[in-house]
Protein backbone atom coordinates (compact mmCIF):
# COMPACT_ATOMS: atom_id res chain seq x y z
CA UNK A 1 0.00 0.00 0.00
CA UNK A 2 2.92 2.15 0.48
CA UNK A 3 3.60 2.32 -3.51
CA UNK A 4 -0.49 3.35 -3.61
CA UNK A 5 0.04 6.58 -1.34
CA UNK A 6 3.25 7.00 -3.76
CA UNK A 7 1.27 6.42 -6.72
CA UNK A 8 -1.72 8.86 -5.90
CA UNK A 9 0.59 12.03 -5.14
CA UNK A 10 2.11 11.14 -8.60
CA UNK A 11 -1.17 11.28 -9.61
CA UNK A 12 -1.88 14.81 -7.48
CA UNK A 13 1.17 16.21 -8.97
CA UNK A 14 -0.28 16.15 -12.08
CA UNK A 15 -3.12 19.07 -11.12
CA UNK A 16 -5.10 17.19 -13.30
CA UNK A 17 -8.48 15.96 -11.60
CA UNK A 18 -9.14 13.48 -14.15
CA UNK A 19 -6.07 11.46 -12.91
CA UNK A 20 -7.78 11.38 -9.05
CA UNK A 21 -10.98 10.09 -10.17
CA UNK A 22 -9.94 6.58 -10.06
CA UNK A 23 -9.11 6.85 -6.30
CA UNK A 24 -12.19 7.72 -4.98
CA UNK A 25 -15.77 6.35 -4.78
CA UNK A 26 -18.99 7.65 -3.35
CA UNK A 27 -18.46 6.41 -0.11
CA UNK A 28 -14.94 8.49 -0.07
CA UNK A 29 -14.43 11.15 2.58
CA UNK A 30 -11.60 13.86 2.75
CA UNK A 31 -10.94 16.67 4.72
CA UNK A 32 -8.77 19.56 3.92
CA UNK A 33 -8.24 22.81 5.54
CA UNK A 34 -9.97 25.37 5.10
CA UNK A 35 -12.71 23.05 4.05
CA UNK A 36 -15.29 21.15 5.72
CA UNK A 37 -15.36 17.64 5.17
CA UNK A 38 -16.64 16.09 2.08
CA UNK A 39 -17.73 13.34 0.98
CA UNK A 40 -18.40 11.56 -2.50
CA UNK A 41 -16.39 11.07 -5.75
CA UNK A 42 -17.77 13.95 -7.83
CA UNK A 43 -17.75 16.47 -4.85
CA UNK A 44 -14.03 15.50 -3.80
CA UNK A 45 -12.91 15.88 -7.60
CA UNK A 46 -15.02 20.22 -7.10
CA UNK A 47 -13.01 20.21 -4.57
CA UNK A 48 -9.74 19.51 -6.22
CA UNK A 49 -10.19 21.45 -9.03
CA UNK A 50 -11.25 24.33 -7.29
CA UNK A 51 -8.23 23.95 -5.28
CA UNK A 52 -5.51 23.39 -8.34
CA UNK A 53 -6.92 26.85 -9.85
CA UNK A 54 -6.08 28.78 -6.38
CA UNK A 55 -2.00 28.27 -7.73
CA UNK A 56 -0.04 29.06 -10.24
CA UNK A 57 1.81 26.08 -9.40
CA UNK A 58 1.83 23.71 -6.64
CA UNK A 59 3.64 20.14 -6.11
CA UNK A 60 3.78 17.89 -3.43
CA UNK A 61 6.62 15.85 -1.89
CA UNK A 62 6.28 13.06 0.64
CA UNK A 63 8.92 12.06 2.45
CA UNK A 64 7.85 10.20 5.25
CA UNK A 65 5.16 6.94 5.24
CA UNK A 66 4.23 5.09 8.42
CA UNK A 67 1.62 2.40 8.22
CA UNK A 68 -0.58 2.40 10.87
CA UNK A 69 -2.70 -1.01 10.18
CA UNK A 70 -6.24 -1.69 9.03
CA UNK A 71 -5.21 -0.36 5.55
CA UNK A 72 -4.10 3.19 7.43
CA UNK A 73 -1.40 5.18 6.65
CA UNK A 74 0.43 8.58 7.99
CA UNK A 75 2.67 10.31 5.77
CA UNK A 76 4.27 13.53 5.81
CA UNK A 77 4.66 15.95 2.98
CA UNK A 78 6.00 19.44 1.56
CA UNK A 79 4.48 21.60 -0.65
CA UNK A 80 5.10 24.35 -2.40
CA UNK A 81 4.35 26.70 -5.11
CA UNK A 82 2.87 30.43 -6.10
CA UNK A 83 -0.33 31.04 -4.96
CA UNK A 84 -2.59 32.99 -7.56
CA UNK A 85 -1.94 37.05 -6.23
CA UNK A 86 -0.62 35.71 -3.16
CA UNK A 87 3.12 34.66 -3.82
CA UNK A 88 5.55 31.85 -3.03
CA UNK A 89 3.46 28.89 -0.59
CA UNK A 90 5.42 26.70 1.38
CA UNK A 91 3.79 24.67 3.72
CA UNK A 92 4.43 21.15 5.83
CA UNK A 93 1.39 18.87 5.76
CA UNK A 94 1.00 15.37 7.44
CA UNK A 95 -1.71 12.85 6.50
CA UNK A 96 -3.92 10.57 7.21
CA UNK A 97 -5.26 7.94 4.47
CA UNK A 98 -7.26 4.65 4.53
CA UNK A 99 -7.84 2.64 1.91
CA UNK A 100 -10.45 -0.02 0.81
CA UNK A 101 -9.62 -3.74 0.59
CA UNK A 102 -9.50 -2.94 -3.56
CA UNK A 103 -7.28 0.00 -2.88
CA UNK A 104 -9.83 3.27 -3.56
CA UNK A 105 -9.09 5.88 -0.74
CA UNK A 106 -11.74 5.55 1.83
CA UNK A 107 -10.71 8.21 4.16
CA UNK A 108 -8.26 11.08 3.98
CA UNK A 109 -7.61 14.00 6.41
CA UNK A 110 -4.68 16.79 6.11
CA UNK A 111 -3.11 18.44 8.91
CA UNK A 112 -1.73 21.66 7.96
CA UNK A 113 1.74 23.28 9.76
CA UNK A 114 0.83 27.12 8.82
CA UNK A 115 -2.73 28.07 8.29
CA UNK A 116 -2.16 31.74 8.09
CA UNK A 117 -2.14 31.29 4.60
CA UNK A 118 -6.03 30.07 4.10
Amino acid sequence: MICKISNFMKDLNTLNPEHLEKWFTDESTIWIPPTKEISGKNRILALFRAIFRRYEKIAWNVSEIFHLGNDKYFYQTSSSGNMNGKGVYNNEICTIVQFSKCGKILYLSDYFKDTKVF
